[in-house]
C-alpha cells in the first residue's frame, strides 16, 4: 500500500517549494523529511522532485501524484468537522452543484423534498458541468443537476439518470401582455421583447431551433445565465422570458407575471449525475424518489 504519510512530506515539500520552508512548517529535521520522500521515489519507481534554483520543482511523474495528493489532503481536512457534526447530530449536509443555465426554480422544485429535514446544511454550488462533475468525483458534491447527461469519461465513475422533461411556458409582465397576444401565440414572439438564457444553456440551443422551424424572428433585450435572476427583471417589465412548466410553480411569489403561453415541442431536461458515494446518501435518494413519483404521476 502507498504510505500516506510519505505522500504527505512530499505534498508539503512541493507546496512550499523546498527542503527547507517544508522542515520549517513541519518542525522537522531536513533530512527526515528528506528520506521520507525519498522512500516514496522508490515504492513509486519514478523521480517525483528536481532541483530547481535554491528550492525544488515537480517532474511530471510529481505533477500527476501531486495532483491526487491535493484530493486526498483536501477531503482529509474535512474529516474532522464532518466526523464531529455526525457524532452530535448537529446537521446534516447535502452539497448540491447547479449547472449554468439550469432553471433555479425546476432546481428548487425537484430539492423541495427535502428542504423540511432537521439540521439539514444546504450546500449550492453553480458551474459549468465539467468544473461540478471533477468536484462530485472527489466527493465534495453528493450530486449533480445538469440541462444534459456527461459526455462518457472513462476516468469518472458516475451516474446519471433523467429526471425530467417538462414542457416550457413562456411568462412576461402583466402590463405588457394582452388577449392578442395570448390568441397570436407564438408568433407574438417575434413582436414581443425577449429575456432568455445565454447560449451555454443547452435550453437556448433548443428555444433556437424552436424559432427556426416556426419562423420567428425574436427581439431579444436581454440574455441571463440565472434563470432566477432573469424572472425578476421579466417581473419588472422588462420582457417575455421562458420558463419549465415544473419551475412555473414558483413564479406564484413573484408579482405582475402573467402566462403568455404554452410551448408545442420545446422541452428542458434535467439530469441527477452522481457519484458512488451519492448513491446512498439519504436526501439525495429522497429526493430523486419524490422525482420519480412525480413524473409518473405526469
Amino acid at each position: 500500500m502507498l504510505n500516506y504519510r510519505h505522500l504527505y512530506y512530499f505534498w508539503v515539500v512541493a507546496k512550499e517549494g523546498g527542503f527547507a520552508r517544508a522542515a520549517e512548517r513541519l518542525d522537522m529535521a531536513i533530512q527526515t523529511i528528506s528520506a521520507q520522500v525519498k522512500a516514496l521515489e522508490q515504492d513509486l519507481g519514478h523521480q517525483l522532485l528536481k532541483p530547481v534554483g535554491r528550492g525544488v520543482g515537480v517532474t511530471e511523474a510529481g505533477q500527476a501524484v501531486l495532483a491526487r495528493a491535493e484530493e486526498i489532503f483536501q477531503l482529509g481536512a474535512l474529516i474532522p468537522e464532518e466526523a464531529a457534526a455526525a457524532a452530535s447530530g448537529q446537521f446534516v449536509r447535502l452539497a448540491v452543484g447547479m449547472s449554468d443555465g439550469l432553471s433555479k426554480l425546476a432546481a428548487h422544485r425537484l430539492l423541495q423534498p427535502v428542504l423540511n429535514t432537521p439540521s439539514l446544511r444546504l450546500v449550492c454550488h453553480e458551474g459549468e458541468v465539467e468544473q461540478l462533475l471533477s468536484e462530485l468525483a472527489m466527493h465534495r458534491l453528493d450530486v449533480v443537476l445538469a440541462c444534459q447527461a456527461p459526455t462518457p469519461n472513462s476516468n469518472l465513475r458516475l451516474s446519471s439518470e433523467r429526471l425530467m422533461v417538462s414542457r416550457v411556458d413562456w411568462y412576461g409582465p402583466t402590463a405588457l401582455i394582452n388577449r392578442a397576444h395570448i390568441e397570436d401565440f407564438p408568433a407574438c414572439l417575434g413582436r414581443l421583447p425577449l429575456l432568455l438564457p445565454t447560449s451555454h444553456a443547452a435550453l437556448r440551443a433548443r428555444i433556437d431551433r424552436w424559432f427556426e422551424a416556426r419562423g420567428i424572428q425574436p427581439c431579444i433585450v436581454g440574455e441571463f445565465e440565472d434563470s432566477a435572476l432573469l424572472s425578476l427583471f421579466a417581473a419588472q417589465g422588462m420582457g417575455v422570458f421562458p420558463v419549465t412548466a415544473l419551475g412555473a410553480a414558483d413564479l406564484a411569489s413573484m408579482r405582475g407575471l402573467k402566462l403568455l403561453g404554452c410551448s408545442d415541442g420545446l422541452h428542458e431536461e434535467i439530469h441527477a449525475i452522481r457519484s458512488r458515494r451519492g448513491m446512498h446518501h439519504p436526501l439525495v435518494v429522497r429526493m430523486l424518489e419524490a422525482a420519480r413519483h412525480e413524473a409518473a404521476q405526469e
